[in-house]
């Protein structure tokens, strides 16, 4: 009895830290719609860092990271080489459900927020969070300068899939925070979980998540539904159409 009592008094205890600070956040939009016409935009998120009575008299500052992730997917990265003058796919890796989007935020430069140790295991920066990899018939990550997965990361940046700053999360008092969420024209179609953690003097005190959803509207949804629930009639509106494509074409031959 002694040592389950102990053990109550120890969680209430560890509760009551652990609500020492509290995040309160909002997204600008939780519902992104995508038209044949979309070019992109930028969300915003902003929020507050709540205190209560059991918060050190003596912390003042706070770091934040953002981290947001799209909708998972398997991907592939390969290697070319020039052989007699033409340039073959020689090799490849598989990534397995990694994000389709990725972003990390934060107030100042990742590597001065907390110490490497705590950034692997938070996974803090785009060579901390975790990219699962096919691996001669295993499944692991590996060191972050490995050419497969720097390759991977460089062509997704170059796209705007993938991107690290630690610059744009501003504070606008020493408790209330906010920052841009871009998102670029070829953004993926799903559900995107935002998770904000929060730092002071180097240690993780704690996070808190929220989302948004990104969603087609028009003839592309219309494809897009029709693809999934109705195969068939789907399939035979793209043997139609391209049958029709055929005719006009050889119309406007014959015309020539």
């Amino acid at each position: 009895m002694r040592r389950m009592l102990l053990a109550i008094v120890l969680v209430l205890l560890l509760g009551g830290a652990a609500r020492a600070e509290r995040l309160i956040v909002s997204v600008s939009n939780h519902r992104v719609t995508v038209t044949p016409n979309y070019s992109g935009e930028e969300l915003v998120l902003f929020g507050s860092v709540e205190k209560d009575a059991t918060t050190p008299a003596d912390r003042t500052a706070y770091d934040l990271v953002v981290t947001v992730m799209g909708p998972r997917a398997d991907m592939v990265t390969r290697r070319k080489e020039r052989t007699f003058g033409i340039w073959i796919n020689t090799d490849y890796r598989q990534f397995l459900q990694v994000p389709s989007y990725l972003a990390l935020f934060a107030n100042r430069p990742l590597d001065a927020i907390t110490s490497p140790e705590i950034a692997r295991r938070q996974q803090i920066g785009l060579n901390n969070v975790l990219l699962t990899q096919r691996v001669s018939g295993d499944f692991a990550d590996v060191v972050p300068n490995d050419a497969f997965r720097s390759a991977f990361i460089r062509l997704r940046t170059q796209r705007g899939l993938y991107r690290e700053d630690g610059s744009v999360v501003t504070f606008l008092t020493p408790t209330l925070f906010r920052t841009g969420i871009p998102l670029p024209a070829e953004v993926p179609i799903g559900t995107y979980e935002i998770e904000i953690k929060l730092f002071a003097n180097g240690a993780f005190i704690g996070k808190t998540e929220t989302a948004f959803e990104i969603v087609k509207v028009g003839f592309e949804q219309f494809v897009a539904t029709t693809a999934r629930q109705n195969g068939l009639i789907y399939g035979l509106a793209t043997v139609a159409m391209a049958l029709m494509t055929g005719w006009m074409a050889s119309i406007v031959f014959r015309k020539d």
